[in-house]
């Protein structure tokens, strides 16, 4: 069976349904694993090519539950780009952070990852695919969500780890790193304070934040046989953030030169 397939993890959110949309366009099915069924459906009906998405109900932090998704994956064609995108994030503070809270964020944040890849992994290895993870900025510097921070961070290595030990076998392995992306949840927050987005772009260069779009775009391309010679990079979708921080730059370049 010739069919390319891709799967995206965590593929109900904002995020996720742009991914799915965009690989949609070079994989004749896209997998969109999720844990809540209900807004998979909705994904799939709000997808631009619906006919090529198969929603399949996930627990990614279950090895038995992932297990069962690269069964039913196999049966549709060759997996090969896999899209680990499933994330969340709770305290935003190191002192709010308990052990529950600590574990949690790790096993979907980092051990989920992993999991996943290893669950595809014979796959990946037929098709001689691609691996995108969506890390963080978070993971690159501090800006608060230590537990969350932390296992970007460490899923940033592991894209690493996988771009060394499988190039061998011709599989690539990147990661993508959003800065704030406009989601519902931070629409939530515009609602809540409709200065959020006025407030959050003043310290990004280009004066804007992420659309999902912006992540997929850069899934698509580091999926895509344009970057067969890249792997083991993280790129920084961000606006700019991770550069400099751009209303400090403001402030420095109206200081009187010596």
């Amino acid at each position: 069976m010739n069919r390319s397939v891709a799967v995206v993890t965590g593929a109900a959110g904002d995020i996720g349904r742009a991914i799915a949309a965009r690989l949609a366009e070079s994989h004749d099915a896209v997998v969109l694993l999720d844990i809540d069924a209900e807004a998979l459906r909705d994904a799939v009906e709000s997808a631009g090519a619906p006919e090529r998405m198969v929603p399949t109900v996930c627990d990614v932090t279950s090895e038995e539950s992932l297990a069962d998704a690269a069964s039913r994956a196999a049966r549709l064609g060759r997996v090969r780009t896999l899209v680990n995108n499933a994330g969340a994030a709770r305290a935003a503070s190191l002192h709010d952070t308990d052990g529950e809270i600590w574990r949690k964020d790790c096993a979907l944040n980092l051990e989920a990852p992993f999991l996943c890849f290893r669950a595809f992994e014979g796959a990946l290895k037929e098709s001689r695919g691609s691996v995108v993870n969506i890390a963080s900025v978070n993971g690159l510097a501090v800006y608060g969500h230590p537990a969350y921070s932390a296992a970007k961070a460490g899923l940033i290595h592991l894209t690493k780890l996988i771009a060394v030990e499988y190039g061998k076998l011709g599989i690539r392995a990147n990661a993508v790193a959003p800065g704030t992306v406009r989601t519902r949840a931070w629409e939530a927050r515009a609602a809540a304070n409709p200065q959020v987005f006025e407030e959050a772009k003043r310290w990004y260069p280009l004066r804007r934040i992420v659309d999902p779009e912006d992540v997929a775009n850069a899934v698509f391309f580091l999926a895509s046989d344009q970057a067969a010679a890249i792997t083991g990079v993280c790129l920084a979708v961000d606006c700019g953030l991770t550069a400099g921080q751009a209303e400090l730059a403001g402030t420095f370049s109206q200081s009187p030169h010596y």
